[in-house]
């Protein structure tokens, strides 16, 4: 039986791949001189991978670290979570 751990890394390294792949597509369609508009549509699927990738890892984050910082050393845990949400609304 997998952990939750080894769960989220399988997700992660899923998520990391199909990145890859955008990315090498994106850098064919350059090549390519392709339609401004299909960069940019590739760019923004690009995006929402990372986006995606981001919510799995903080997901993790969550229910692994944060949940044991609230145990045991409470002001930390809301110290790194108000400086991320600052930088992800920036």
């Amino acid at each position: 039986m997998k952990s939750h751990y080894e769960d989220v890394k399988i997700k992660a390294q899923k998520r990391i791949n199909i990145i890859k792949g955008q990315l090498d597509g994106l850098q064919r369609m350059i090549d390519a001189d392709e339609y401004c508009m299909d960069l940019l549509n590739q760019s923004l699927a690009i995006q929402n991978s990372l986006r995606s990738l981001d919510s799995v890892l903080f997901e993790r984050h969550l229910k692994t670290h944060v949940t044991h910082q609230f145990k045991n050393e409470e002001e930390k845990a809301v110290t790194e979570l108000v400086s991320l949400f600052k930088r992800v609304n920036k």
